[in-house]
C-alpha cells in the first residue's frame, strides 16, 4: 500500500538518515531503500539525494513530503472515524512514563484497560520525563506522561491526575524521632536525589530553593527505586511520590517526615505531539486518563 511507503518517506525525510529511520521503523535499510524507490517510481522522479551520513531532498521530494504528512494524516482521519462506527479497540498503544508513573501508577491503568481490550498490544518505555519528552518528538512513542507541566510549542500538555510529594527517613535516621520537623531540623541533612532531568529531582530542587535548606551532602541515583533503597539503608533523606513509598509507610519501613503547613504537590501529565493523530485505541487509553479527575481508579 502506497501508505506505507509515505510514512517510509516521512520518516526518512525527519531522520535524515536512512539506517535511523529503518531503526525507528523495525525494518531493514534495504527495505527501508525499497520503498524510496517505489515512490519514485510512482511519481517518476528523483525525491533524494543520499550519502552515507546526509540525505538532501529534491525540489519533488520537498513538495511530496508536504503532501505526504497530508495524505497520511487523512489516512489515519479515515482509519479512527470508521473504527469509532465500529466501536473497534485494537492496534498498538506505546507509551512513554517517567519512572514515578510508570512503575507505580500505570500498572495498575494498564491492568483494567487490557481486560476491557484485550485486543490492544501495549508497550511502555519508562525514562525520566525530559527523555520521554524527547522520544515523543522523535516519533519513538504515541503519547507521554510525565510527572511536571511544561510550556513547548509543539507539545499538547494537559494534567490528568494530582500527586503528593513527600520527605521520607529511614526508621533509624536521627529526624524520625521528630516526626513533625520543622524546616531548621531540616538543615544540613545529607540528601538522596534523583538525576538532572528527572520530575521529581525538579520538585526536590524547587522545594530546596525555596525553603532556603542547605544541603549537607547529596548523593543521585537514576530510579526512583534506587532513591528509596538509598534512604531506607539510612544514607539520607529523600522527597519522592508518595507511589512510591505507599507499601514502605505502612509497613513501618520508612517514616514521613511532615513539616506544618508545607504540603507539596504536582501534576501527572499527558503528553501529545500537537497535530498527532491518534490510533483508537490511543484515544481511548487518554480518554480513560483524562476522566480520573484527580483521583486513581
Amino acid at each position: 500500500m502506497i501508505v506505507e511507503s509515505l510514512k517510509v518517506y516521512i520518516t526518512v525525510v525527519e531522520q535524515r538518515n536512512f539506517s535511523r529511520a529503518a531503526e525507528l521503523l523495525h525494518l531493514s535499510q534495504p527495505g527501508v531503500s525499497l520503498h524510496i524507490r517505489k515512490l519514485e517510481k510512482e511519481f517518476d522522479v528523483k525525491l533524494m539525494h543520499r550519502s552515507p551520513k546526509w540525505v538532501k531532498l529534491t525540489e519533488a521530494g520537498e513538495l511530496l513530503y508536504v503532501r505526504a504528512k497530508e495524505m497520511v494524516n487523512l489516512y489515519e482521519s479515515a482509519k479512527l472515524d470508521i473504527a469509532r462506527l465500529q466501536d473497534d479497540v485494537s492496534g498498538s498503544l506505546q507509551i512513554g512514563a517517567s519512572f514515578t508513573i510508570g512503575e507505580y501508577v500505570l500498572p495498575r491503568l494498564f491492568s483494567s484497560f487490557a481486560r476491557q481490550y484485550p485486543e490492544v498490544a501495549m508497550e511502555v518505555f519508562i525514562e525520566n520525563s525530559s527523555q520521554v519528552v524527547e522520544a515523543i518528538r522523535d516519533n519513538h512513542i504515541d503519547f507521554g506522561l510525565i510527572e511536571e507541566d511544561i510550556e513547548a510549542q509543539d507539545l499538547n500538555v494537559t494534567p490528568f491526575m494530582k500527586d503528593e510529594l513527600i520527605i521520607v527517613a529511614a526508621e533509624g535516621y536521627p529526624l524520625h524521632t521528630s516526626v513533625n520537623a520543622d524546616l531548621e531540623q531540616l538543615q544540613d541533612q545529607v540528601w538522596i536525589l534523583r538525576e538532572m532531568g528527572s520530575g521529581t529531582r525538579s520538585s526536590s530542587d524547587r522545594f530546596l530553593a525555596q525553603t532556603g535548606l542547605r544541603v549537607n551532602r547529596s548523593y543521585v541515583f537514576n530510579s526512583s527505586q534506587g532513591v528509596k533503597e538509598a534512604v531506607f539503608s539510612g544514607l539520607g533523606i529523600a522527597m519522592l511520590s508518595r507511589w512510591v513509598v505507599k507499601r514502605e509507610l505502612s509497613a513501618g519501613m520508612l517514616k514521613e517526615i511532615t513539616i506544618p503547613d508545607i504540603h507539596i504537590e504536582r501534576n501527572f501529565s499527558l503528553v501529545r505531539r500537537i497535530g498527532h493523530i491518534p490510533t483508537r485505541a490511543n484515544e481511548v487509553f487518554a480518554e480513560r486518563l483524562l476522566k480520573l479527575d484527580g483521583h486513581f481508579i
